[in-house]
């Protein structure tokens, strides 16, 4: 490395651990903002770019892409880079992606007519699940049990259209189900009122979604899905549980650590479909068809902390490796080795986060 690595800093995000490994290891670095018009200038001396940008932001969804491939054009190696991201948080690109390359997708239907979706509606068979093209954790997701139930929200969908950040009543029973998992119920009552404020602003920011209607197959018999993590050659996997009388996994809470669990052809499939698209790092959420065979519901480029958690990842070649890793400490790591063109630096597990293989390097713990 000749520069520096510029780094985007947002609070709970993956830069304030980005920012420690730099200080921690001596790695020339400055903070940036990917936000700011002079950002191009920002980037000067720079050998590459981490930018944890949200979907829950509007300003980061309006501009992210578009900073990400003007860096890339200057030369600067991005995380996430535009093949990485750019159909993040939106599912009808996903669609066409998947397609595109013959990954095995849930089949899903989309359309931008009214008229159309009608027709389409009145032949197919049920139960659907209706989505909107953005927003996280099921939010928006709805099974559609009946012809009748899919025209009312298609209708909707072509005039006043839906929301894309959840409604105040999903928001609170999400924000619980987080504060209980972590034994924070106080705080998370005390922050309750800018949370509200907070939802009231990105509703205003992000507008609606209309103009077009994204049905999926609904496939049953599942009693949880399985969201497997790809970042370079390391894939992480869990499973979450069903929310209790309900079809929907993501969001539930429920996670299970158990390899045991794991279909090791969502794993296959992950690297193979994370290889052909270019992809730096990939989440992917499977369900199971009445085949056995593993199907991809939707795919981010970024994901919860919860892939720490896991006791360890497979490598390219299924083979195991004990311990737990932080997803960042990957992808930072493997940003790095592409600026050196040589494997210089190694993840490692627990709280050995970075190791410099180069000669008279040390180990540091964090």
């Amino acid at each position: 490395m000749t520069g520096h690595v510029a780094i985007h800093h947002r609070t709970r995000s993956f830069s304030e651990r980005w920012i420690a490994y730099c200080e921690t290891h001596a790695i020339p670095y400055k903070v940036v903002n990917c936000l700011d018009s002079n950002i191009i200038e920002q980037l000067t001396s720079c050998d590459c770019l981490l930018w944890h940008w949200s979907h829950q932001d509007p300003r980061e969804q309006l501009v992210a892409r578009h900073v990400i491939m003007a860096a890339e054009a200057r030369g600067i190696k991005v995380f996430p880079s535009s093949s990485t991201c750019w159909y993040y948080d939106d599912k009808i690109a996903q669609k066409y992606l998947l397609e595109a390359i013959d990954a095995p997708f849930v089949p899903t239907y989309v359309s931008y007519d009214l008229h159309e979706t009608l027709r389409w509606i009145d032949q197919a068979s049920y139960p659907k699940v209706f989505k909107l093209r953005r927003g996280a954790s099921s939010s928006n997701v709805k099974l559609v049990r009946s012809a009748g139930e899919a025209r009312a929200l298609a209708q909707r969908a072509f005039s006043a259209g839906f929301s894309p950040i959840p409604h105040y009543g999903n928001d609170v029973v999400t924000r619980y189900r987080a504060a209980r998992r972590k034994g924070d119920l106080l705080n998370a009552v005390k922050r309750f009122p800018q949370a509200l404020a907070t939802i009231r602003d990105k509703k205003k920011m992000m507008g609606y979604e209309k103009g077009y209607v994204f049905f999926q197959d609904f496939i049953p018999g599942n009693r949880f899905d399985t969201r497997v993590t790809v970042i370079g050659d390391r894939a992480f996997a869990f499973t979450r549980n069903v929310r209790p009388g309900d079809f929907r996994a993501s969001g539930s809470g429920d996670v299970v650590f158990d390899g045991g669990r794991i279909n090791q052809k969502c794993l296959e499939i992950a690297f193979a479909v994370a290889r052909k698209i270019g992809s730096q790092s990939m989440a992917f959420d499977f369900v199971t068809g009445q085949d056995q065979h593993p199907l991809i519901v939707e795919v981010s480029y970024c994901y919860c902390m919860l892939v720490y958690s896991c006791s360890g990842y497979w490598d390219a070649k299924l083979n195991w490796h004990e311990g737990h890793f932080w997803p960042q400490d990957a992808v930072l790591i493997d940003l790095l080795n592409g600026v050196c063109g040589s494997e210089r630096y190694r993840v490692c597990p627990d709280t050995v986060s970075l190791v410099t293989l180069a000669e008279n390097a040390t180990v540091a713990t964090v």
